[in-house]
This record gives C-alpha cells, structure tokens and sequence, in this order.
C-alpha cells in the first residue's frame, strides 16, 4: 500500500512528464480496442448476413458437390423424396437447384449460375416472393453488383442458354422482375435466381435439387444421401479472412505499443539517475532494496492504470458513437462480406484482454530499469554517485 502512495504521489508530482506519456499509452490503448473491435464488429455482420442470404441454419450437400468446382454441379442434383417434400411443406427446408448456363445482355456473353428456389420460402432473406408475383412464368431476379455487371435493368428482358439433363442446348429470354441489394458477394456475383419448379421443367430435372438449406425450426437428421454442412464449415472462409486481418494488426498495434512503452522506460531511467538521492533516503530509513525497486516498478506500471483512465474518458464515448452510427466504408466490392456500414462489437473480453495486455507490459517495461536499483550502495546513493 505504501509502494502504491509513493507511486501516485511521484506520478503526479511529475507533471506534463506524466501525462505525455499516459496520453500515448492511452491512445494506444483505445486504438487496440477500437481496430479489433470493428474486426469483430464485421465478423459478426458478415457471419449474420451470410447465414440469412445464403446458409441458412446449414445445408445439405450430394457427397459429389463441391461449391468451388464448377465442374460438379452438372452431376449434382438428386430426386426430392417424400421426408424431404414433407419437411420443405412444413417451412424446416428449402431446396435448390442449380445449374450453368450462360447470359447474353447487349450482345454479350457471360457465364451465369441459375439457382431455382421456391419463390414461397421464407428462411432465406432473399426476395423471392417477386416471383410469384410477376405475370411472366420466366422471370428471375438478380442482385445489384449482377445488375452493374450486365446493365440490366427491372423489366428487362434477356436471353439465356443452358444444357438440359441430357446435354441438350435450349434458350429462352427471361424478364428480370426485381433487383435486390445484397452484401454477400456469393449470393450476387454472377447469380440469377428463378422460380424452382420453372427451372426443373427446363433442364427436365423434375422434383430434383443440388442442396438444401435448412431453417431455424429444422430438427436435425439423415436425408437419404444428403450429407449436412453446418455453418461452421460454411463460414470457415469468412473465419480464416478475419483471422488474418487480426494477424496483421498485431505488428501495427505492437509497434504503438513499443513506442509508448518505451516513452515509459526512458522515464524510468532518467527517474532513478535524478533521484539516487531519494533512492538512498529510503534504504536509510529502513526499507529493503526490493520495497524500493517495488516502488519504482508500480510507479511505472501505474502509467497503464492512469492511461485506461483517461483512455476511457475520451474512448468510452467514441465507441458509443460508433456503435450507434456506424463505420461507412461507402460501397465495398471486394469480393468478401463487408457491409456498407460497419457496426463495430466491443466485447468484454476484448477490453479486459487489451487492459491486461497494457498494465503487464508497462509493468514489465518499469522493472526492468528498477531492478539496478538492488545493486545499488546505499552510501553513494545518498551522495548522487550512480554506479
């Protein structure tokens, strides 16, 4: 208790000294918290929109598809059976077929994904219910990036090529009937989505799907020969990118780090060779070499407990701000989930680990010069002699 009042008193009697180094051990501080805080903030949301959009509660795969190899997605799609149909009636699944084909917009040729869905399901977040509005039986609807990609506009009309099950080239022009504004880009990105039954009749595919995407109320349980992947390997990609993002950002926030640590190991230095006197004074009066270098050490560990202070002053109502506006990062395309607007998450433990992170490290950076102080002689301390 007595190293903790010689500490403070000492800190504070300091003056501009002090509070120089506690402001950049504070921005530091609330510059950790901030960055992983909006990585979490994006991994949630693109966790979240990724599962509404797309992934649903899991899916159930043919043991021969592969979502990254586009040549087993003609081989993969396997009769719906009367379990299955059952559970798609009762809102629990909601199958999809899908095939390759390829678009013609002004001319042009793309390769294109259909995706037929049932234009009455409701577990993903996908607007399908504009098919079963619209008048025309072709009609199919696609997402902004598609739209950007293709200048195709709601109410236009286009011409698709696609192979049946026997290989047979057919076309038909379709009419997009809806555009809708996504931010997973797997969802969008080259993908046209029409009514389930329609696409079944044109490939001949009748009651057949590729997968099927499982809803909240879904039980759990063998499908015939459906293999069910839950969102953990789904999402494993959008896991192993924020991984990495935070990987990175440790080099950039241990080099703020460094600096402000070793703003408070100079001080430290240049305290004990000013204060050999002071220093002297307390081995006199009784206090073991050890008490002292304690005192040196919680002075110097105490910068982190003030920084977390004033850290929080300015810091607490910042993040506030933040998790209530939002980061705008404008329009992103980058191939990835990422929101317009980043909401970011700052978790306990996110903020418990940073404060740790601070005051262990301040306070090992402050014993490592008041450990000299236990060499020293008590007599030429009293005198100014540094060792």
């Amino acid at each position: 208790m007595l190293a903790l009042k010689l500490a403070f008193r000492n800190l504070l009697g300091a003056g501009l000294r002090t509070w120089l180094n506690v402001s950049v051990l504070s921005f530091a501080f609330v510059l950790i918290i901030f960055y992983n805080g909006m990585i979490d903030g994006w991994n949630r949301q693109g966790q979240r929109d990724t599962r509404e959009w797309e992934t649903g509660n899991g899916q159930f795969w043919l043991p021969n598809y592969d979502r990254y190899d586009p040549y087993t997605i003609s081989e993969s799609h396997f009769p719906l059976s009367a379990k299955v149909r059952l559970l798609v009636k009762k809102g629990q699944l909601t199958p999809v077929l899908i095939r390759q084909a390829n678009l013609f917009p002004q001319g042009r040729m793309q390769n294109v994904i259909l995706k037929g869905i049932d234009p009455q399901q409701k577990i993903l977040k996908l607007p399908t219910a504009t098919l079963a509005q619209s008048k025309d039986i072709y009609s199919a609807i696609i997402g902004k990036r598609m739209a950007k990609t293709t200048k195709l506009k709601v109410g236009d009309k286009v011409l698709i090529r696609w192979r049946d099950k026997n290989g047979t080239f057919d076309a038909r022009e379709i009419h997009i009937s809806s555009i809708f504004n996504c931010d997973v880009p797997s969802v969008d990105n080259g993908q046209i989505y029409l009514p389930l039954k329609v696409l079944q009749d044109m490939t001949m595919l009748k009651d057949e799907a590729t997968l099927l995407v499982a809803g909240k109320d879904y039980q759990g349980g063998n499908l015939d020969k459906w293999q069910f992947k839950s969102n953990k390997f789904l999402l494993a990609d959008l896991e192993a990118l924020i991984k990495a993002k935070k990987g990175g950002a440790v080099v950039l926030e241990g080099l703020l780090l460094m600096i402000a640590l070793l703003a408070i190991f100079d001080t430290q230095v240049l305290s004990i060779f000013k204060r050999q006197k002071e220093i002297g004074t307390y081995i006199a009066l009784g206090m073991t070499r050890w008490q002292v270098v304690g005192i040196f050490t919680v002075e110097g560990g105490a910068h982190s407990i003030l920084a977390a202070l004033l850290g929080a002053l300015y810091g607490i109502p910042l993040f506030i701000y933040l998790n209530t506006t939002g980061i705008n990062f404008g329009a992103p395309d980058v191939g990835i989930t990422m929101a317009q607007i980043i909401y970011p998450y700052y978790g306990l433990q996110l903020i418990i680990t940073t404060i740790l992170i601070v005051v262990i490290s301040a306070t090992i950076v402050s014993y490592l010069p008041a450990k000299r102080i236990s060499k020293m002689n008590p007599a030429d301390a009293l005198k100014g002699k540094l060792q």
